[in-house]
């Protein structure tokens, strides 16, 4: 399947067929993760990478794929580059599209990935921004695959925030025919145009979108338990109050009592002891630390499949 110089923006813009595609790729590279150190399918290739927000993950690795690769990875913070300090977001793209093979962006608003991909003559990868957060399903969906097999008529529990992290995941659960319950606090849900397209998906698929404001209900049988921070970078002024508001949300080994016996654990970290109890995140249920590498194969899977084909 040939995605050379295709952007990814969402999981949106992909079918079924081509994420399967490329979290087959991403367990072919780690498989053989040796060769591709001497083969070098990138070599003589350079990434640009901007982020507007901090990261271990994302930024390790994705300069350690593209190492891996062959390629060469230019970190770009906001203090780097003219970005925000007076130059747009238009004319970023234009000046460093025609430097760099490819761009990878961090960012606070969707709007300047979808900006920076209009103006792009290269591949642009959103490495997340505050609706979606792709690069964060295809692993998680590599470690659910990894450790419970076929993905489609699994039962997905996400409990805590509709943010962009669960966004991404009701598009690429629905599109691989898995079932999602999401259970927020009222006033928290994920936006009604993601749940849409979502449920529009999960009609093709056969699978089952349900959102709720009850965490038992949506953790009820469920194969998969996942969480994410209650405060997203950019919260912290509103930090106390929503955290009160997220006391019911709380993973427990009481909560996960419902969920099926060999259920797993999931969370994109960092984790900050207050969307899970330690009881659970150490739990031989937990395979926080497994998605956590699999971001390293799946991003060389995209970088591979998106700049080299």
């Amino acid at each position: 399947m040939d995605l050379k110089g295709r952007s990814l923006l969402s999981l949106e813009d992909f079918t079924a067929n081509e994420i399967r595609f490329l979290l087959d790729e991403s367990k072919r590279l780690k498989a053989d993760f040796k060769a591709y150190k001497r083969t070098k399918p990138l070599s003589g290739l350079t990434l640009g990478m901007i982020f507007q927000k901090r990261s271990t993950r994302t930024r390790v690795s994705t300069e350690v794929a593209m190492y891996n690769l062959g390629g060469h990875a230019i970190f770009l913070s906001s203090a780097d580059i003219q970005l925000g300090g007076g130059e747009t977001v238009k004319d970023t793209s234009r000046v460093l599209t025609r430097m760099v093979d490819g761009v990878l962006a961090r960012v606070y608003s969707h709007d300047d990935v979808v900006e920076l991909a209009e103006y792009s003559t290269v591949p642009v990868i959103n490495a997340l921004s505050d609706k979606y957060h792709p690069l964060q399903i295809l692993a998680d969906l590599l470690t659910i695959e990894e450790h419970k097999g076929d993905l489609a008529g699994l039962k997905l529990a996400w409990v805590g925030d509709g943010n962009n992290v669960c966004n991404s995941l009701l598009i690429g659960c629905a599109k691989m025919g898995m079932n999602m319950s999401v259970a927020t606090p009222k006033g928290y849900e994920p936006p009604s145009d993601v749940v849409e397209k979502a449920k529009d998906y999960a009609d093709e698929t056969g699978a089952e979108i349900v959102i709720t404001n009850d965490a038992i209900a949506a953790v009820t049988s469920a194969d998969i338990v996942v969480t994410d921070t209650f405060v997203s970078m950019g919260e912290e002024e509103e930090a106390a109050a929503k955290l009160k508001e997220f006391e019911n949300y709380i993973v427990t080994e009481e909560l996960v009592a419902y969920a099926k016996p060999n259920y797993i654990f999931m969370h994109c970290l960092p984790y900050k002891h207050k969307e899970a109890t330690e009881e659970v995140f150490e739990s031989k249920n937990s395979v926080v630390f497994d998605e956590a590498e699999n971001r390293l194969h799946t991003v060389m899977a995209v970088l591979n499949c998106f700049m080299g084909g």
